[in-house]
């Protein structure tokens, strides 16, 4: 495993306490969400950072590797595919752009958010049957991305996408730390723009509330915006949204203000309860942690190693939980049916 820098660390905003292994200590509460015997499984170890999972209608799992450049040698990036009948995982595409965040849409093609570092700094759409890709968005006002991290897509097939930076050579050319939205026709609109350092995103199963975290230290000038400057950047921040796309005032659902914690990538099940990668320097608030709509606590799985994304199977594995944390990809298996937007 390559460890990363304290600095590259830091930049990612997951601060710089990582530690090997996943074991679970006594603090597991499975509440109602987890089996009470429920025990994370490492199904692939050997990435650098791994981010994004994402399961197709066919169940087989893809994950972004984000290979920081000054630390790998100067890898490209890549996307693994996990094939979870077989065992086997295996490069699906190399060089990534530096794909992060990954989402299937209706059509079941493969739309992912390419970051910074040498990267591509643009949401794109992969045809899974012909493995073309085409640009859905890479300029904002005629400016590049900031360095495109998570994404959403709801189900009248508009995608949503956080532009944070936390790495990168590239000079920031967008003035706030923001998050977009992509219509069906191709149009590009600035929808949120104080959600602190938006990094995770998604939306509840009735499509009225999208959910933002903003993680890591406070982005400095001039990606600041309107922000405040004594804001909460650690927090989970629920806008409700409109029929058409637009978002109400913010409402703060997980508050972690003054704590080096917080919450990266995250997905809802059935029932509308938020499953959230909850990072932090302090290792038993580091794990798998489930929150009701209102944001109270309901269950929570501590991992030894903080974690950076999760993704529900499909189909006959709805109730598995797909875990990135650091170089393995994880799983485990809940009592909920995980939320697919254009499944029934």
């Amino acid at each position: 495993m390559v460890r990363l820098s304290r600095a590259a660390a830091l930049a990612f905003g997951l601060f710089s306490f990582f530690v090997q292994g996943f074991a679970q200590p006594s603090s597991f509460q499975p509440g109602p969400i987890f089996p009470a015997d429920a025990r994370l499984e490492s199904i692939f170890s050997g990435g650098f950072f791994l981010e994004g999972p994402a399961v197709a209608a066919d169940g087989t799992v893809y994950f972004s590797d984000i290979t920081i450049t000054a630390q790998t040698g100067g890898q490209a990036g890549h996307v693994w595919r996990f094939d979870p009948r077989t065992g086997s995982t295996a490069i699906f595409r190399s060089p990534s752009g530096m794909n992060n965040g990954n989402r299937f849409d209706a059509d079941g093609s493969l739309v992912s958010a390419l970051g910074a570092d040498f990267g591509c700094r643009c949401v794109i759409r992969t045809d899974m049957t012909t493995g073309k890709s085409s640009i859905l968005a890479g300029l904002f006002n005629g400016r590049a991305l900031n360095s495109p991290n998570d994404l959403v897509i709801d189900q009248q097939r508009r995608i949503y996408f956080t532009d944070p930076r936390y790495y990168g050579h590239e000079s920031v050319e967008q003035p706030i730390a923001a998050v977009y939205r992509i219509d069906p026709g191709g149009a590009i609109q600035l929808l949120i723009a104080d959600a602190g350092k938006p990094n995770g995103i998604t939306l509840s199963p009735d499509q009225r509330t999208l959910y933002v975290s903003s993680i890591g230290p406070p982005a400095t000038a001039p990606m600041a915006g309107n922000l405040p400057a004594a804001m909460n950047w650690n927090a989970v921040f629920a806008y409700p949204l409109g029929p058409d796309g637009s978002v109400g005032a913010r409402r703060t659902v997980v508050d972690y203000w003054g704590r080096r914690t917080g919450i990266d990538g995250m997905a809802v099940d059935v029932e509308g309860n938020l499953y959230a990668a909850r990072v932090s320097a302090v290792p038993q608030d580091r794990g798998i942690v489930v929150f009701s709509p209102s944001g109270q606590e309901l269950a929570f799985v501590p991992m030894a190693d903080n974690p950076t994304n999760v993704a529900f199977g499909r189909g006959v594995e709805r109730r598995t939980l797909y875990v990135t944390a650091r170089a393995n990809l994880l799983r485990v298996r809940i009592l909920k049916d995980g939320f697919h937007p254009f499944e029934k």
